[in-house]
């Protein structure tokens, strides 16, 4: 059994796919899928949720065999060389500053209804949010994995909680009419409810702070794929079948569940897993992004200056700093112009699209030929194809960033630092 140095845990990373996946799309999509479908909305969530599978099971393969927190850029790199591998990196290291400000103004919204005090607390909210992540992740690993444990457990406990109290209100006469808007308006609810499910390639940067990657990693892949499915169709199903047309009129849906259960005072009790459901999303994603920073600067795909902190066990705390310097920018860019929340979602959204497409293409490439590994990722590329599909204009931002990725890589003048040799071996054959 290979070891790597790492200090997590297959209980943590499960804790950490969950803060990665499950968040902002649990407080904020079920409304806004339900007003674009109606109950047909809900054929849009299950089948995220089956993509999801063959979509973690690939990363998860890819994670245990190449160790590195380069992730997806990692495994591009093996497979299509160094462009590639920097168009990755550049896609997932820009998306994580816009996505991090949208997911906090989401959570920041569920506090001005609680508290009042509109657009100030929002911002406010978000940036204490955003503060409070960068200061974890600094702190180094160790922390962040207990962290998100903890929250985890929390999050799962409040939102069972406030579906299993709003559902003996559920109507059967809430699912008529089924589809509303038309069966093609499942496609459209769709795309929105990609942002929910961005975060399966997240862990592929913290693969190598597993104890044992070849393990731990899967194993955290297939608990996590279960509990989120569950959540999801969960609130999804209670939002529609307990909120009815109401759904579609509410922006903090959760929260209508909780008043639904227990009565009205209990709406503002909905703050509470908000913005922990929120402080989870962004820890996550603060850890992958600061430790893909600076592999990138290890491997020249960024400047030399970000490589510190690329090796397990390590802070990466300059590029941690440009993430979180990135998130307040956005912040800062929403609370200015008051263009509200989805122009940065949907920029998120079109880069983590070109993520997958790129990874599921790398994973055909490296796992053996016709393994069941192999077949998963087979499976998982009809799903990416349709993603890509319903995107439409939305891949417009990362085709922009792919252009200023083949620049830099163009004009770049030093050799890249060389990557560690568990970057390049698989794990199991270095065991053997």
């Amino acid at each position: 059994m290979t070891t790597t140095g790492g200090r997590l845990t297959a209980v943590q990373g499960t804790a950490m796919y969950l803060g990665a996946v499950v968040g902002t799309g649990v407080i904020a999509l079920p409304a806004l899928a339900a007003d674009a479908a109606g109950p047909a909305s809900l054929v849009a969530w299950l089948g995220l949720v089956v993509l999801s599978a063959p979509l973690a099971a690939t990363f998860a393969a890819l994670g245990s065999r190449y160790p590195d927190s380069g992730g997806v850029s990692t495994y591009a790199r093996l497979a299509f060389g160094e462009r590639i591998a920097a168009v990755v990196g550049w896609c997932f290291y820009l998306a994580i500053p816009p996505g991090a400000a949208a997911a906090a103004l989401f959570g920041g919204a569920y506090a001005a209804s609680a508290l009042g005090g509109g657009t100030a607390t929002t911002v406010v909210t978000a940036a204490v949010l955003m503060a409070a992540v960068t200061a974890a992740n600094a702190l180094g690993l160790r922390v962040t994995g207990r962290l998100q444990v903890a929250l985890s457990a929390m999050l799962v406990v409040l939102l069972l909680c406030s579906v299993a109290l709003s559902l003996p209100h559920a109507r059967t006469g809430n699912l008529e009419p089924f589809a509303p808007n038309g069966w093609s308006a499942i496609g459209p609810a769709a795309l929105l409810l990609v942002w929910s499910f961005a975060g399966w390639e997240a862990i592929t940067h913290l693969a190598g702070e597993f104890r044992r990657p070849e393990r731990d990693l899967p194993r955290a892949t297939a608990a996590a794929v279960v509990l989120v499915g569950v959540l999801y169709l969960s609130v999804a199903f209670a939002v529609v079948a307990v909120l009815g047309p109401a759904a579609a009129q509410t922006s903090a849906p959760l929260g209508e569940l909780m008043a639904t259960g227990l009565g009205g005072d209990a709406r503002t009790l909905a703050t509470v897993p908000a913005l922990l459901l929120t402080l989870g999303t962004m820890n996550a994603y603060y850890a992958g992004a600061a430790k893909l920073g600076a592999a990138l600067g290890r491997d020249g795909a960024f400047p030399a200056w970000l490589a510190r902190g690329s090796h397990a066990g390590e802070v990466p705390r300059r590029s941690l700093a440009v993430v979180s310097g990135g998130g307040f920018a956005a912040l800062l860019v929403v609370a200015l112009t008051g263009v509200g929340e989805e122009p940065l979602v949907l920029l998120t959204t079109g880069c983590f699209v070109a993520v997958y497409a790129i990874g599921i293409g790398a994973a055909l490439r490296l796992l053996p030929r016709w393994s069941k590994a192999h077949l998963t990722a087979l499976a998982g590329l009809t799903g990416v194809l349709a993603l890509l599909a319903i995107s439409g204009r939305y891949l417009l931002w990362p085709l922009l960033i792919t252009a200023g990725a083949l620049l830099y890589q163009r004009l770049r003048r030093r050799p890249p630092i060389a990557a560690p040799l568990d970057a390049q071996v698989p794990a199991l054959e270095r065991s053997a």
